[in-house]
């Protein structure tokens, strides 16, 4: 099993910063009694606290504790692959754990910087779009490099259970991420396209709207006392990087 990420690909992933100290601590639990899935409740659980946080006005805090959930966020996969223990469960869980913490960050800031409902979710969307068009890249580059393939892209049938897993909950947690979220990465293959030869414009810029390059420009705001700018950034500039990185990959399909 290939530990790299993205297997013999190495292209320019602005969001993977924090990977080089999530792999320091997944070899410190390598050998440790700690389950993967333990390490995705915990940054779950930092999530859902940040949240508080931010409702309690305590906003640069929150917004530094969500940097270092995002490097937490990483020790999970790091320690799978170093195991070589793939967990589907994990997998799928991960992707329901992160959306329930954006739900809750999003509204708590809501709550704070006082959005409008309709703002609200216009930005959780905003962000699933954005972060699902990170994915569907990177999955891409992963496949085509051997790289990690525990995700897939196309998810519609239920992958059979790991022996370390039972498959009912395999079963289970694929039929609510098919429920949430297989629209919504039916809609990004649809937009992007084939791409083009070797995606890593797409990966690259699509890789500034991933949660370790986004967690540090929400910082950034929150240092500078700017979050009233966040709506402008997660729409407005966001959306342009989004809107490059599909044009980028069907220009570059008809040129390949």
């Amino acid at each position: 099993m290939v530990s790299e990420k993205y297997g013999t690909n190495k292209p320019l992933d602005l969001s993977d910063w924090g990977r080089p100290i999530a792999q320091v601590f997944a070899r410190f639990l390598k050998e440790k009694p700690v389950s993967v899935i333990l390490v995705t409740n915990i940054h779950f659980a930092l999530t859902l606290f940040c949240a508080w946080l931010i409702v309690q006005e305590h906003l640069v805090v929150a917004f530094s504790l969500l940097v270092v959930k995002g490097v937490i966020d990483a020790v999970d996969g790091e320690l799978a692959r170093m195991r070589e223990r793939p967990s589907h469960v994990g997998r799928f869980w991960d992707t329901v754990a992160d959306t329930i913490g954006l739900v809750a960050l999003m509204f708590a800031l809501a709550n704070t910087l006082e959005w409008t409902l309709l703002l609200t979710v216009g930005m959780i969307f905003a962000i699933l779009f954005q972060y699902s068009l990170f994915n569907h890249f990177s999955l891409r580059l992963r496949a085509s490099g051997a790289g990690d393939t525990t995700s897939r892209m196309d998810e519609r049938q239920c992958p059979e259970a790991h022996p370390w897993e039972k498959q009912r909950n395999v079963k289970m947690f694929h039929m609510i991420y098919l429920v949430c979220f297989y629209w919504q990465d039916r809609i990004v293959s649809a937009l992007t396209g084939k791409g083009s030869k070797h995606l890593k414009m797409e990966l690259t810029s699509s890789s500034s709207l991933g949660y370790g390059m986004q967690s540090i420009l929400f910082l950034s705001l929150a240092l500078f006392s700017r979050l009233d700018a966040l709506p402008l950034l997660v729409l407005g500039v966001n959306n342009a990087v989004f809107v490059f990185a599909i044009t980028f990959s069907r220009l570059g399909a008809s040129r390949s």
